[in-house]
């Protein structure tokens, strides 16, 4: 890594390397420290049922206990494999997807493509895209990247870097790719409108410019990924993947997983799973690749009440959005009902609830 990061620093090799020696000597120091509190450490990893209603209830303010939660989960994951049985009896005569042939190519693809999520955005009158909003873009992965091994690849830019372009490093395209690298090297799209636009980085630009300083700043797992899961189905349902039939089973492959990963949480949570069952479940049931399945299961035992952040905070979005249609009738306009949803995505849904209906029973505080 710092070979590689040589050639794109300012620092001289001496400051460079002796930074990296001591990173690299602290890290085998914590290592060590590890390894020798390991015999001694509890090997129960599941958070337990009444911190696990605490985080739901006080921190992620969700109206749901658990076993709502996994009713739900389950719910979805019946909808979502139906609904890829359908697309995929309706595509069986028409060929695959192919795989970008060379990295350059899938770059230039998705330049051209998000380019096209904007103005669909703006002439189906789904979302305004302000022209102050950067590009989402795709870039080959640095070496002094790839030594790192990083899984999540998105610099998302920051309040102080508006004016930057979001870019995703990206490996070589290659049949081989995990799951999720596959999906978007035979079409971008899905990718960029759940990372990009209108997903995260789009969602988060527009929060970092927020008039109130706290709404820029603070962030919440269930309203952005809410959104970013919301926007994949969302724009299915708009017609954006109506050229692509195949790229449709894609999207709803997500679902899929989306709606497992909430399963995944709450078993994990409650003890009702070991971290190898969760990965060997998401194998299966995806289905995805082994190595895939075992980084969402870790990051999921590690991390109660992430994973069903994608399902529940959608869900979440659909319950507001057919309240304030129904609440406001024809005068309904969806790309006003956006606009405040990504404008204050860093913002728990139910508060977002509360304030945009002006209803205090919304908050989760009966459970």
């Amino acid at each position: 890594m710092a070979t590689a990061l040589l050639k794109s620093t300012t620092l001289k090799e001496q400051e460079l390397n002796g930074a990296c020696d001591r990173a690299a000597t602290a890290l085998e120091h914590f290592r060590a420290k590890l390894q020798e509190q390991l015999p001694t450490l509890p090997k129960e990893t599941a958070l337990g049922r009444d911190p696990y209603i605490f985080f739901l209830k006080n921190v992620a303010l969700y109206p749901y206990s658990p076993e709502e939660i996994l009713a739900m989960g389950q719910q979805e994951w019946n909808r979502a494999v139906a609904f890829e049985a359908y697309e995929k009896n309706r595509n069986k005569d028409l060929p695959p997807l192919k795989i970008a042939d060379k990295i350059d190519n899938w770059i230039a693809d998705a330049a051209a493509k998000e380019l096209q999520i904007r103005e669909f955005l703006e002439k189906r009158d789904i979302l305004s895209v302000p022209d102050w909003i950067q590009h989402y873009t795709l870039r080959s992965t640095p070496e002094y990247l790839r030594a790192l091994g990083f899984t999540e690849t998105d610099d998302f830019t920051s309040p102080s870097r508006l004016k930057e372009n979001c870019i995703r490093y990206v490996p070589e395209p290659s049949p081989s790719l995990g799951y999720f690298w596959r999906a978007t090297a035979m079409d971008p799209r899905p990718i960029i409108v759940h990372e990009g636009i209108p997903g995260h980085y789009f969602q988060l630009c527009l929060s970092w410019k927020h008039e109130d300083p706290i709404r820029r700043h603070y962030y919440d797992s269930g309203a952005n990924e809410g959104i970013g899961f919301y926007a994949e189905e969302m724009m299915l349902q708009a017609g954006l993947f109506d050229d692509s039939p195949h790229t449709r089973e894609i999207i709803y492959n997500f679902m899929r997983l989306r709606a497992l990963r909430v399963e995944v949480d709450v078993k994990l949570a409650l003890g009702q799973f070991t971290l190898e069952q969760a990965a060997k479940y998401l194998e299966e049931k995806v289905p995805m690749d082994s190595g895939t399945a075992r980084q969402e299961a870790i990051a999921f035992s590690t991390g109660p009440g992430q994973a069903l952040t994608y399902q529940i905070g959608k869900l979440q979005i659909m319950k507001l959005l057919a309240e304030v249609r129904m609440q406001q009738g024809e005068k309904f306009n969806l790309r006003a009902f956006h606009d405040f949803v990504w404008k204050n995505g860093n913002v728990p849904i139910a508060l977002q609830s509360w304030e945009y209906l002006g209803s205090k029973d919304l908050l989760p505080l009966s459970r």
